[in-house]
C-alpha cells in the first residue's frame, strides 16, 4: 500500500477519496496540462486488479498505449511507482500527438475566424472540428480548381501554417506575424499562375492522347506515358518551370519499332520550337500522329501481361515487349525477370538477361533498368 503522503508528493492534484486509500481522484499533469483521472484499488491493493477511469480526452490520447499500461499495472510494486510510469507514458503520448499537446488560446480562435471572414467563407472548402486544419479553394485563370490545405499550430499568426498543395514544385509561403489567410491565398493564386503553362501542356496531352500512366494523374505529376501504337509508348518527363522545352523522353516497345523513333528524335531535336505546344512539338519531331481518343479506346493499348495475365501489377503496366514483329507479346518487367531467371538456358551479363520469349521462343533480352533511351 502506498502512503497518501507519497502519492500527494508525486501528484499534488490527486487526492484520496476514502479513509482506506482505495480510491484516488483528481488531476495528473503532463506537458503543462491537467487531465482528470480516477483510480480504484481493490481492498488488497493489488495494482493488477485496479481500475482506471479518465476523461474522454485522456482516453483518446492513451489509445494505443493500453497494453503498456496493463504491463505497468502488473509490474509496478505500488501506486506511486505506477503513477510515475503513467505520467511518463502520458508525456510520450502527448509528444506523438502534436495537435493535442499544445492548448490553443482564445486569441487563436478569434484571430482565425476573423481572418476567414475577411478572406470570405466562399473561399473555404473545409474546416475541421478543432479549427486546426483549413482547406482553401482557388480557381486559376483557365478555370481549373485547386485546393491548399493549411495545418495551423497554436501560435498562429505568429508562426505560419504548414501548407500542403498539389504542385509539381515546392510551394514556400512568405510570412510575417501580421500576415493572414488572405496573404496565403494571394500567394497561392500567384503560384497557380506561374504553373499555368505547365498545366496547359499536360491538359492538352491528357485530353488528346491516350495516357497509359499515371492512370489518374495529379496536378503534381510531371510524367506521362503516351500510347503510340500497340505495345509501343513514349514516356516523357516535363520540366514544370520550362514546360515548352524538350522533355526527357524514353521509348517502350519492341526494338524494331522504337529504334526508328529514337533516330527521329535525335535527328529532329534541333527543330523543337518553344513557341508552339509541347504536344505539337512531339508530333513534329517524331513525325507521328498520336492515336486519337475520338477514334480508339484505351483498351486498344492495354494488353495484358503474357505471364501473369493481368494489366496492372503493383501499380505498373507491361513495359517489355517481344522483339519479334510476329509475336509482340507484352510483359511486366518483374514477371519477365522471374521467368527468365527460372530458365536454365538463360544467361546474364551485368544488367542484361538473355533468354527466350515465353510465347514464341525467339531470343529475347531484358535490361533490369526501367528506362530505355
Amino acid at each position: 500500500m502506498a502512503a497518501p503522503g507519497a502519492v500527494l508528493r508525486q501528484c499534488p492534484l490527486l487526492l484520496p477519496q476514502n479513509r482506506e486509500g482505495t480510491v484516488y481522484e483528481g488531476f495528473l499533469t503532463a506537458q503543462g496540462r491537467d487531465f482528470h483521472i480516477r483510480i480504484l484499488l481493490p481492498t488488497d491493493f493489488q495494482l493488477k486488479n485496479a481500475r482506471i477511469e479518465c476523461s474522454w480526452h485522456l482516453k483518446k490520447i492513451l489509445h494505443g498505449y493500453q497494453h503498456i499500461l496493463k504491463q505497468r499495472l502488473h509490474s509496478c510494486p505500488d501506486l506511486v511507482s505506477f503513477l510515475v510510469e503513467l505520467k511518463t507514458i502520458m508525456e510520450i503520448a502527448l509528444k506523438n500527438t502534436p495537435e493535442l499537446h499544445i492548448p490553443r488560446p482564445p486569441e487563436y480562435y478569434s484571430c482565425l475566424v476573423r481572418d476567414i471572414e475577411i478572406l470570405g467563407w466562399n473561399k473555404v472548402a473545409y474546416v475541421d472540428t478543432g479549427l486546426s486544419t483549413v482547406k482553401l479553394k482557388a480557381e486559376d485563370s483557365c478555370g481549373r480548381q485547386h485546393l491548399i490545405t493549411l495545418k495551423l499550430n497554436a501560435k498562429y499568426p505568429t508562426e505560419p501554417p504548414d501548407c500542403l498543395v498539389d504542385f509539381p514544385v515546392q510551394f514556400a509561403v512568405s510570412w510575417m506575424p501580421q500576415n493572414s489567410l488572405v496573404d496565403i491565398h494571394n500567394q497561392f493564386l500567384a503560384a497557380l499562375e506561374s504553373l499555368k503553362e505547365f498545366w496547359d501542356a499536360m491538359d492538352e496531352i491528357d485530353g488528346n492522347t491516350w495516357v497509359l500512366e499515371p492512370e489518374n494523374p495529379t496536378r503534381s505529376a510531371t510524367t506521362r506515358r503516351i500510347a503510340i501504337g500497340n505495345n509501343v509508348s513514349v514516356n516523357i518527363e516535363v520540366d514544370p518551370r520550362h514546360p515548352n522545352m524538350l522533355p526527357e523522353c524514353y521509348f517502350l516497345g519492341a526494338d524494331h519499332v522504337v529504334n526508328p523513333l529514337r533516330i527521329k528524335l535525335n535527328n529532329n531535336m534541333h527543330l523543337w520550337d518553344p513557341e508552339i505546344s509541347l504536344l505539337q512539338n512531339l508530333k513534329d519531331i517524331l513525325e507521328i500522329d498520336f492515336p486519337s481518343r475520338a477514334v480508339l479506346e484505351k483498351s486498344d493499348f492495354t494488353k495484358d501481361c503474357g505471364i501473369c495475365y493481368a494489366y496492372r501489377l503493383d501499380g505498373t503496366i507491361p513495359d517489355q515487349v517481344c522483339d519479334d514483329p510476329r509475336c509482340g507479346q507484352p510483359f511486366h518487367q518483374a514477371c519477365l525477370y522471374e521467368w527468365l531467371q527460372g530458365l536454365p538456358s538463360s544467361r546474364q551479363s551485368f544488367n542484361v538477361i538473355f533468354g527466350e520469349c515465353p510465347y514464341c521462343n525467339k531470343p529475347l533480352t531484358l535490361k533490369t533498368s526501367m528506362k530505355k533511351l
